[in-house]
């Protein structure tokens, strides 16, 4: 039996790659997009069905030719998973313009680039799904966030307007709020008295993408909250 192909993107050393694990004990194969090619090379040598495409979402021209070797060796895509992310702090005095323009690309026109890319064939083939990894600044903007935070809110606004185009079409699309600072190595060594509690496990938030896809099509979630039990909010 062939199995279904996911492709994600963002794949690097935490969300990403546990998100890569996880859909391929569930039985998927995966096709891995990040600018990184070094790890993605390293992360499909250790991970079953797996395959590594270096690419820039946000280079339509990469993008088209990255997503014409997927269907070269696998087909189409009946999962996508948006992770890539581009981030910034600061106010809107001190941001750069230029910065908060570059996240938009990858925040949110990336998405509609893959969007428009892949959803046709899922909704030809009347199942597939789209989720999209972001986090509480798609919901506020907090002053030093300002070279983020309208990029993410965009994103989750036009996740909502595929979702409601889609969905009727039997595509689930479905966006994940992470209301936590994610367990990574960097995070640890900016938050060194942090408890384990503070941390939301990247493998975590990896189960809950799969649940996602698991859903019945009589109850599909859209707007998802994750955080730790002891998480302010």
């Amino acid at each position: 039996m062939t199995r279904p192909l996911a492709l994600v993107t963002g794949v690097g050393p935490g969300t990403g790659s546990s998100i890569v694990r996880r859909l391929s004990t569930g039985g998927y194969d995966i096709a891995m997009l990040a600018r990184n090619a070094e790890r993605l090379a390293a992360l499909e040598k250790e991970v079953a069905n797996t395959k590594a495409y270096a690419c820039d979402v946000t280079d339509e021209t990469q993008l088209d030719a990255t997503l014409a070797a997927v269907r070269g060796d696998f087909g189409a895509p009946s999962v996508l998973i948006h992770n890539a992310v581009g981030g910034a702090w600061g106010n809107f005095l001190e941001i750069d313009p230029k910065v908060l323009n570059a996240n938009f690309q990858v925040n949110t026109m990336a998405l509609l680039h893959l969007a428009r890319r892949l959803a046709p064939v899922m909704v030809e083939q009347g199942k597939g799904a789209i989720i999209t990894t972001g986090n509480t600044s798609a919901l506020r903007g907090r002053a030093n966030f300002a070279g983020f935070a309208p990029t993410k809110a965009a994103q989750r606004i036009l996740a909502e307007a595929m979702a409601r185009e889609l969905g009727p079409k039997g595509v689930h699309v479905a966006y994940v709020v992470i209301d936590a600072v994610i367990d990574l190595a960097w995070t640890r060594k900016r938050y060194p008295e942090a408890s384990e509690d503070f941390f939301i496990k990247p493998a975590a938030i990896a189960d809950e993408i799969w649940h996602l896809l698991q859903q019945d099509k009589s109850a599909w979630s859209f707007n998802i909250e994750i955080r730790p039990f002891a998480e302010k909010w």
